[in-house]
């Protein structure tokens, strides 16, 4: 629940919210209370037959009859107790105190109803049906102030909820735009979206039953046992007494229920990796005939989460009977215990004292009503047990995520970026994903500026992982990556990164405008600079007479109304615009036509003239923008230099200068 805590004190920032949410709980508890009280003029009334005015004066003489009583009672203890002789207390002494507190019983409800009776005069007819006429009037109107009060409650907490969710969102954005690249990968966007959504739904309905219900129920429960305590709050609590032992059966159902919605938020964050994988590769799907396997995958997926789903179902189901037996309980001894009272006219039960007068039917009535009045939120809270502690559970799973630091972060002391850069240099870099799985050994390697260097190597080498060195996507585990000498980790994030541009493989456009996703990364940029680098990408051309709306055309969600050529020619003018001293280039031309390649070559050949570029590519034609070439194989640098060189000397070069002639032929 810790967790779940956090998020409550997010909330208490709304401090006039919470205020008139509690507000309004008070009021309707106070009405709800209210309501069941009347009920005890209007038995008064019917019952008997007389007006409201003709009662208190039946009850004050009837007070001051057994006043009287009392007191000859008393003045007899008195008198034995004056004539007995014992040295100790005299069971005639316990006797005379028992009297002593009955007398001062009658003369406070004595004084209560002479108080009363000027208001009752003032203000209630001197009728029995006219009375009760009233007393339907002002229950009418307390009903019509009660649900108006709901509904501001309802209305409050909603508020409430949607701020504190809104709120959790953009700590939830914002730090997962910071996390690093190895934590996106664990967590996956499909968790990531569960969380985001299903996630913070559970956590939203969990606050709004805690603020909402959470709140006014027990208010509703504290007012009728209040008005059960004004009739006879011993006899109240002896009927309590068998409340500390649902405690234990509940404290178990509430551990069993938050490990069921934990296990159902995960299952169905799976379910959610399923669908994405599904949706997003449906045309390998379509394309292998793998639709029954989908189906399949899905439907023992979707099965789990149902039975996940119904381990809550179960286990919050079990709630609602222990309640109801908890109440019927309460009301069962109190319906005996106070039988047993009014049919006597006893104070006492079992030697105990219960009350300090007896009571009246009507009273007992009400009391029982009171109690039934506070078993009904006891009922709504039972079922909000669930919806809680699913709030908790969802707590749990996006503090997790929250609290997860990021690998990569700035320096407390950052260190500024002086003056061109010079010099790029990978100081013994090793690195691995798990213990057991290197992924670069030892690699030494200088690239000065205006240098382009290009990577070559076979799948899984580690090329990838070595460029994500340079903007800092990982850092090495061991040795350094320096910028004119000073290791990357003591550089401003946003200092570094803004002088550095990639394209990589899979472009990644928004579903915005041309102009804008050519914008992106350099958003002060005027509308000629973006057409400029449109041009200097050889993009300007399809731009403006290929696209309907030109510069204002929507690309669609990953640009996907755009070809794969068009696509990669905007990234490039995106790059391009941004004017960096280092471009990184990943696989950037190898999922595009030969005629878009040809054009992006030719923007290139003369945009890296004095830059720092770092290809990675297996393309011949690609090879020709670089000074030098690297040879990578299984983590390690193998050789470096000219194509002639390469050939001249290095086998594994040459085998993957092989294959790129017959895959080209």
């Amino acid at each position: 629940m810790q967790n779940f805590l956090r998020a409550l004190r997010l909330a208490c920032r709304y401090q006039l919210l919470l205020a008139g949410a509690f507000g309004c709980s008070l009021a309707i508890a106070f009405f709800w209370g209210a309501n069941i009280g009347t009920m005890y003029p209007v038995l008064e009334v019917t019952l008997k037959g007389r007006s409201l005015q003709r009662w208190a004066e039946d009850e004050i003489v009837q007070s001051e009859q057994r006043a009287e009583s009392l007191t000859r009672q008393l003045g007899v203890s008195t008198s034995i107790e004056a004539a007995s002789a014992e040295a100790g207390r005299s069971a005639t002494a316990a006797e005379r105190e028992v009297l002593e507190y009955q007398l001062r019983a009658e003369s406070f409800w004595r004084d209560t109803i002479r108080w009363l009776q000027p208001w009752l005069i003032r203000y209630l007819p001197n009728d029995p049906f006219r009375t009760v006429v009233v007393i339907s009037l002002v229950l009418f109107v307390a009903t019509l102030l009660k649900c108006a009060l709901l509904y501001a409650d309802s209305m409050l907490v909603s508020r409430l909820v949607q701020l504190l969710a809104f709120d959790l969102r953009k700590q939830f954005f914002d730090h997962a735009l910071r996390l690093d690249m190895r934590s996106l990968g664990t967590e996956r966007v499909s968790g990531l979206m569960s969380r985001f959504n299903v996630d913070l739904g559970f956590l939203s309905n969990g606050t709004s039953a805690l603020f909402g219900s959470g709140i006014r129920e027990p208010l509703k429960m504290v007012a009728c046992f209040a008005g059960a305590s004004f009739f006879c709050w011993r006899l109240l609590l002896f009927s309590l007494i068998l409340t500390p032992l649902a405690a234990w059966p509940i404290h178990r159902l509430t551990g069993s229920i938050k490990r069921a919605n934990r296990r159902a938020m995960e299952q169905s964050s799976r379910l959610f990796g399923v669908l994405s994988e599904t949706f997003n590769g449906m045309q390998a799907v379509q394309a292998y005939g793998m639709e029954s396997y989908e189906r399949l995958r899905f439907y023992r997926v979707a099965r789990e989460a149902l039975q996940k789903a119904m381990r809550i179902v179960f286990y919050s189901s079990l709630t609602k009977p222990v309640n109801e037996m908890l109440g019927f309980s309460v009301i069962g001894l109190a319906f005996v215990a106070g039988a047993y009272l009014v049919l006597n006219q006893e104070t006492h039960l079992l030697g105990v004292r219960m009350c300090s007068r007896p009571m009246s039917l009507s009273s007992l009535l009400v009391f029982y009503a009171f109690l039934i009045g506070a078993v009904d939120p006891a009922r709504k809270l039972s079922g909000l047990y669930s919806t809680i502690l699913g709030g908790a559970a969802a707590a749990d799973r996006i503090y997790s995520l929250l609290d997860q630091p990021s690998r990569i972060s700035d320096p407390p002391m950052a260190r500024p970026v002086a003056g061109p850069i010079q010099r790029l240099v990978f100081d013994h870099v090793s690195f691995r994903y798990a213990d057991d799985q290197p992924v670069l050994r030892d690699i030494q390697l200088e690239i000065q500026r205006g240098d382009t260097v290009a990577i070559v190597g076979g799948n899984g080498c580690g090329k990838t992982t070595l460029v994500n060195f340079i903007p800092r996507f990982l850092d090495p585990l061991e040795g350094a990556v320096r910028l004119d000498g000073v290791d990357l980790r003591e550089l401003s994030l946003r200092q570094l990164r803004g002088r550095i541009a990639m394209v990589t493989q899979h472009t990644m456009l928004f579903d915005d405008t041309v102009m804008n996703n050519i914008r992106y990364g350099s958003p002060n940029a005027s509308d000629e600079e973006v057409a400029e680098a449109a041009r200097q990408a050889n993009a300007h051309h399809f731009i403006e007479q290929d696209l309907e709306s030109g510069y204002q055309t929507i690309v669609g969600p990953a640009g996907n109304r755009l070809s794969g050529g068009q696509r990669q020619r905007i990234s490039l003018a995106r790059a391009m615009l941004r004017d960096p001293e280092i471009l990184i280039l990943d696989e950037a031309t190898s999922q595009i036509d030969l005629k878009s390649e040809q054009l992006i070559h030719e923007a290139l050949a003369t945009f890296l003239q004095s830059r720092t570029a770092v290809i990675i590519t297996h393309r011949l034609s690609t090879l020709t923008l670089a000074n030098r070439i690297v040879v990578m194989d299984a983590g390690q640098i193998v050789d470096s230099g000219t194509h002639h060189q390469l050939m001249a000397r290095c086998p594994l070069y040459q085998r993957l200068h092989q294959i790129e002639l017959r895959e080209c032929a």
